[in-house]
């Protein structure tokens, strides 16, 4: 098995790779004790976690994937997360990026449109001791209301345009990282902020490939 560090210096590079596009020629200090703190391979299949410090995704089950941790670790540095935080995730999948925002925010509310999938996640993250991570079941498209506005939004599947719900639910002054596209290999990683007159400005940040944002059937 690939070690954590093996990763790291994995994800480093890639960073500095892309930072002509990002913006971000490496990682803060906070995002880089992140994902070393967070045990990918409780993340993974059982029968995976040989790969499971590999820089690249892999699937977990009912069409979903475990993101690239190059992905995770560029997504939440685009955050710029603060520990009085609380965010909004869309796609829980098997928890792996809620756990690395835990490590960063005050509070983590995640959704998941797949009941299997967020059971398992929400019995994995108690186990290892996130209890600032709530997970849902629920649609990402209509966000989670209640407990807006966030400071942060970040959504692990792609959507065709950004779902208008979240960025109302989006604070002023707040970012939102997001993939958007049609087609899976024709996606592009958003970076919205919301000024603090309630304008959206957005930076078209990498191309990526993702699953699709699914809504819960009515």
């Amino acid at each position: 098995m690939q070690s954590h560090q093996a990763m790291m210096k994995a994800i480093t590079a890639e960073v500095h790779a892309t930072a002509y596009t990002t913006g971000r020629g490496s990682l803060s200090p906070g995002v880089i004790k992140a994902m070393q703190k967070v045990p990918r391979h409780e993340f993974v299949p059982e029968n995976m976690r040989d790969l499971a410090y590999a820089n690249e995704p892999l699937p977990i089950g009912f069409g979903q994937t475990i993101s690239q941790p190059y992905i995770v670790a560029i997504m939440a540095e685009l955050l710029a997360l603060k520990d009085t935080d609380t965010v909004l995730e869309i796609g829980t999948g098997c928890g792996y990026q809620a756990a690395v925002l835990a490590c960063l925010a005050a509070q983590v509310y995640t959704l998941e449109v797949v009941e299997e999938l967020a059971a398992q996640a929400s019995a994995r993250l108690s186990r290892l001791g996130y209890v600032n991570v709530d997970v849902r079941v629920a649609d990402g498209y209509a966000g989670l209301p209640a407990h807006a506005p966030y400071d942060a939004i970040i959504a692990t599947s792609a959507p065709e345009e950004v779902p208008i719900a979240l960025t109302r639910q989006l604070k002023l002054g707040g970012r939102m990282i997001i993939p958007v596209g049609t087609f899976r290999y024709a996606q592009s990683l958003l970076l919205l902020e919301k000024d603090t007159a309630g304008d959206i400005h957005e930076c078209d940040v990498l191309p990526v490939a993702f699953v699709p944002m699914v809504a819960v059937p009515s």
